[in-house]
């Protein structure tokens, strides 16, 4: 079963990912730095300190992050 907080996370990444896409399709971003910000976010996680339970949501979190860069808008690639 699935919590509020995971809905506004599900939400969140699409909204982002939208934001992405657009920004990409308009010119303002090429697509080099798009990854790069995705490369960011999921560094950011890779490297955080907390306790274990902390340190799998951020690994989760970057492996995710990470599938992104990997697999792409699944309608066309990033």
């Amino acid at each position: 079963m699935t919590t509020a907080s995971e809905h506004a996370g599900q939400a969140a990444l699409s909204i982002c990912e939208a934001l992405l896409l657009a920004m990409n399709d308009r010119g303002l971003l090429p697509e080099h730095e798009i990854v790069g910000i995705l490369r960011d976010a999921a560094a950011t996680h890779e490297n955080a300190v907390g306790t274990e339970i902390d340190m799998e949501k951020h690994r989760a979190i970057a492996d995710l992050i990470n599938a992104i860069i990997a697999g792409g808008n699944p309608v066309r690639r990033l």
